[in-house]
């Protein structure tokens, strides 16, 4: 199946070099909400590109906190962390990571060929490019200052990590290719055990590389998300066996099923509170414009089919991908919660009382930030309030300040996670830190 035109392509290298845009501006609060207006989708030559260029920090700044909030830099220095884990003793590991490279070497981007090389200018400016450091720093704050005193490699030569989950004595990582286990006792600053295999996840070209994981109450089960490998079957259905999907795998064995498919990439996980349902937030399809597709934040049920690629917000024919497929629409159900277009949320993180009101219950959520939408949207920390188990509200900007008036990125949001005090954890891998959000009291 490859819908990709090569006008498409060649507008994308096009707007790359002129830093165009094919449609008009429209405002960023679109697409919000548990059953926003979808606009009719739009056609264009060249595709819309607005890619916020990666430029750091600059000296004396950080991301901006509610009033009520400090912000303090856990950690600086690091190589692109993506993903936040907090163990049981208060250790935070991050997981240092980008994209696996291809058999022959190179950087593994979206597609071969024309837009392949587009692409690969896109992540560089996007400050994406750089090689995988493979490996998972451990950062200790033990005088509780906020800043760590201790920031050790806790493990190396790893395959793009992106998810943590422990389990007993058992530390489990989501490589790009795979789950794979190694023993932990608290209080470990490194392992340098041999990972074991757990089992195989759908790999190869790897257009969406991140898997994360998370463990069901009990221990026995682990869920991984898999993402898709283009954006709309562009390289052929044979190519996303398995993808596009979340996996439930028993932990003893390995084996594993589909526990839900049609999610174009699923990244972050988090088990709901009050209701103890599995959520997760998803990036959709691209190139139907500014306001098309939501991205979205939705709970995650068992043997649910929601959509992609041959539908979005339930049963929103795509006309682009060929051959149709209606049976398959007509199972499509529709998410719980839009949170924008193209805003990229990719970190989840369910609140508690140790948050003040009104941050005690709900969701945040690490929004990485649009390339392909005018004007740019995303680039924070979100809280969407919780009511009954479910979302209750509009978003709520809470850690702000990673893009500049410029259009510019001092950073951007990924992974997000309560720490052992309750404080809120980011992952920035442009600003090449990890941020802590804690109450001051």
């Amino acid at each position: 199946m490859r819908t990709t035109s090569f006008a498409s392509v060649c507008g994308v290298v096009v707007a790359a070099a002129l830093g165009c845009a094919a449609v008009a501006q429209s405002p960023s609060n679109t697409g919000v909400g548990p059953n926003p207006p979808l606009p009719a989708p739009e056609k264009n030559l060249i595709p819309t590109v607005d890619i916020a260029k990666a430029v750091g920090w600059p000296a004396g700044t950080q991301p901006k906190a509610p009033a009520g909030f400090r912000v303090t830099a856990l950690a600086t220095g690091l190589a692109h962390p993506r993903w936040v884990y907090v163990l049981p003793n208060g250790d935070v590991l991050v997981a240092e990571s980008n994209s696996p490279p291809a058999k022959d070497g190179a950087r593994n981007v979206h597609s071969e060929g024309l837009r392949g090389k587009a692409m690969g200018a896109f992540m560089k400016r996007a400050g994406a490019s750089a090689p995988s450091a493979n490996r998972i720093t451990l950062l200790r704050d033990a005088d509780g200052d906020g800043v760590a005193e201790v920031k050790t490699v806790f493990m190396s030569g790893l395959f793009s990590p992106f998810g943590m989950a422990l389990v007993g004595n058992e530390l489990f990582i989501a490589n790009a290719d795979a789950i794979v286990k190694v023993p932990y006792q608290a209080g470990q600053t490194s392992i340098t055990a041999a990972p074991v295999k757990l089992t195989d996840l759908p790999a190869g070209a790897n257009h969406h590389w991140t898997k994360n994981i998370i463990a069901s109450a009990d221990g026995s089960k682990l869920y991984a998300t898999v993402g898709s490998n283009s954006n709309i079957g562009d390289n052929g259905m044979a190519s996303e066996e398995g993808r596009a999907a979340i996996w439930e795998v028993d932990r003893a064995t390995g084996s594993k099923r589909l526990f839900a498919t049609g999610l174009r990439n699923p990244n972050g996980l988090g088990w709901e509170p009050q209701s103890k349902t599995l959520w997760t937030v998803v990036n959709e399809r691209d190139e139907l414009g500014n306001d098309l597709v939501p991205d979205y934040l939705t709970s995650v049920k068992d043997g649910a089919f929601y959509g992609w690629p041959w539908s979005y917000w339930g049963q929103n024919v795509d006309a682009r991908v060929k051959p149709p497929n209606p049976a398959m629409v007509a199972k499509a159900i529709a998410p719980d919660y839009g949170l924008g277009s193209h805003v990229a949320p990719l970190g989840l993180a369910f609140s508690d009382a140790r948050m003040p009101p009104p941050y005690a219950s709900g969701a945040f959520i690490g929004e990485h930030g649009s390339w392909n939408r005018k004007p740019q949207t995303g680039y924070k920390v979100v809280f969407v309030p919780f009511e009954g188990g479910k979302p209750a509200g509009l978003p709520v900007d809470f850690l702000t300040g990673f893009l500049s008036s410029e259009g510019k990125a001092y950073g951007r949001p990924v992974g997000v996670a309560l720490d052992a005090k309750g404080a809120l954890l980011v992952a920035d891998d442009v600003g090449n830190a990890i941020w802590r959000v804690a109450p001051a009291r």
